[in-house]
């Protein structure tokens, strides 16, 4: 019942966008850092040395966005005005990409993410162009796009290019 409830929400407009300030730097390391909870998990190492390689790859991953997307939007996703997770969206010539979107994982599984991708779809469908997004094999929210009619564009095994394209 709280699920159903949170969807609506999500529905009526509850979730929106505010775009990203460096006063979010530590909210969107501690995004970046959900994302590798079950990684971290399973390696010998101790909180020192995680924290150490999570904020190696937290940069590394930051850099490469900049230095490879300079035109992408940087998002926060709010929950009324609660920072829940982050959206990263790359408007190319020929495509919309969505570099990444992530929401905490006590947020997950809720349709609250839905909405910002059927946004994104219908921008791309007015610009006539796809919407994109590489999302690895084994992650649930592969289920999501597929949903939402997504196909699997390329693959190198492990990551796969989803494409969406409007009728």
């Amino acid at each position: 019942m709280m699920a159903q409830q949170e969807t609506a929400s999500a529905r009526d407009g509850r979730v929106r966008l505010r775009t990203a300030t460096e006063e979010d730097d530590a909210f969107l390391y501690q995004v970046y850092a959900s994302t590798r909870a079950e990684e971290m998990a399973r390696v010998p190492w101790d909180k020192a040395q995680q924290e150490a390689f999570l904020r190696m790859q937290w940069d590394a991953q930051q850099l490469h966005y900049r230095t490879h997307n300079p035109q992408g939007t940087h998002d926060i996703i709010l929950l009324d005005e609660e920072a829940i997770g982050r959206l990263y969206v790359s408007r190319r010539e020929a495509e919309i990409r969505i570099l990444d979107i992530t929401i905490l994982p006590e947020y997950r599984n809720r349709g609250l993410g839905t909405p910002l991708i059927k946004e994104l779809m219908r921008e791309a469908a007015l610009a006539r162009l796809p919407l994109n997004i590489f999302v690895e094999s084994f992650n649930p929210s592969m289920r999501l796009f597929e949903r939402l009619g997504f196909s699997v564009k390329e693959s190198d095994g492990i990551n796969q290019l989803m494409e969406w394209r409007a009728s």
